[in-house]
């Protein structure tokens, strides 16, 4: 079985969205969490931010180091994962799940349909 959902699409940055109506929840995926290591900080924009595609909207502090996680699709911020605040290690335990990021309204639907599918993300990284 996969470890990676196929209703869920991917970047070659390792993020993925999952689509609800005009709404993406963006997170990082197993693999990032696995190459960061041990997740120690998340920083998260505030609500209202609008972002474009490949935009820097915060980063992943690990004990190995600090990364960028950019927007794989355009939109508002609506909803950051208040949970993180307080628990970023749940990053390790739950990235395609729990440990969701933000949440983002959709500027436009059909930037998700040019990201990876499930397979084609596992093919990427060599999974």
């Amino acid at each position: 079985m996969s470890n990676y959902p196929d209703t869920y699409r991917y970047t070659k940055e390792h993020e993925w969205v999952s689509v609800e109506g005009d709404t993406a929840t963006i997170g990082i995926t197993l693999h990032a969490q696995k190459e960061l290591g041990d997740i120690v900080y998340v920083d998260l924009p505030k609500p209202g931010l609008k972002l474009a595609p490949g935009d820097t909207f915060g980063s992943v502090e690990s004990v190995k180091a600090v990364s960028d996680i950019y927007s794989p699709v355009g939109g508002e911020v609506l909803e950051v994962n208040p949970a993180l605040a307080d628990a970023p290690e749940s990053l390790n335990a739950d990235p395609h799940g729990d440990a969701w990021l933000v949440k983002v309204r959709l500027t436009n639907p059909a930037e998700v349909e040019a990201l990876l599918s499930a397979g084609d993300y596992e093919s990427f990284i060599g999974g």
